[in-house]
């Protein structure tokens, strides 16, 4: 029986309308490179990767400039350009462009192309993982935060947003990626999802829609997303502490 192999999947066809740049975030400078870079090279440096492709839009005018800097790269990174208008439709089109080159049960990795800060030993601890699991799984955190839900009726002259109640955090975790699933558990999951007009924000919550459960394997602070521009700064201080 053939050992299944692992791939990195990266979908990059995002604005990042949030952090109000004038080029893509993902292609932002930080600590000295692309943030799309950083993620590439976490990837690329992981014996245990068989291949890392990076999905961006049809028009993306950045990607072959930032490959051209990183030499490095060439051979442990495929370019798709098949980004959608939407993260579901971009990692779908990705997964449906590899289809003659990945086994059903291989192993997918998706990650954010906006959380620079994912090192080789949390990719190990990920696979470590769920090298066996039935259905894959996810890296996370547990909720620490005291959470507020909003008063969805406040007064419209009153610009202050107000707490309703407080939350229980019990049970509560933060997503993080990469997710991590068999390729045609993903596929058909992205596939139920977009039949059933369901909108999601992460490949776990498609394999929920499946009724089952994804394993949650503890991340780290340091894998955070950046959206807004002061997350840049955090993500510098990260990424510098573990250069130097």
């Amino acid at each position: 029986m053939q050992l299944s192999r692992h791939f990195a999947l990266i979908p990059a066809a995002g604005i990042g309308a949030r952090i109000g740049a004038t080029l893509p975030k993902q292609y932002l400078p930080l600590a000295g490179k692309a943030m799309l870079q950083h993620v590439l090279e976490s990837f690329s440096a992981c014996p245990a990767i068989t291949h890392t492709y990076v999905v961006v839009s049809a028009e993306d005018g950045f990607i072959a400039d930032l490959l051209a800097a990183a030499p490095h790269l060439k051979d442990r990174v495929t370019v798709l350009y098949h980004g959608g208008e939407s993260r579901h439709l971009t990692v779908l089109n990705g997964l449906n462009a590899i289809r003659e080159v990945l086994a059903d049960e291989d192993w997918v990795l998706v990650h954010d192309a906006a959380r620079p800060g994912l090192t080789g030993a949390l990719i190990a601890r990920l696979m470590a993982a769920l090298h066996d699991d039935e259905v894959g799984g996810l890296l996370a955190l547990p909720v620490v935060d005291t959470l507020k839900r909003a008063h969805p009726n406040g007064n419209s002259m009153d610009l202050a947003v107000r707490a309703q109640g407080t939350v229980s955090r019990a049970e509560l975790w933060a997503a993080q990626t990469p997710q991590m699933f068999r390729y045609h558990l993903l596929q058909r999951a992205l596939v139920n999802a977009l039949v059933m007009a369901q909108p999601i924000t992460d490949e776990a919550s498609a394999i929920e829609m499946l009724g089952l459960l994804p394993k949650l394997v503890e991340g780290s602070p340091r894998n955070f997303k950046v959206t807004l521009r002061h997350d840049i700064a955090l993500a510098e201080i990260f990424l510098r502490s573990t250069y130097e």
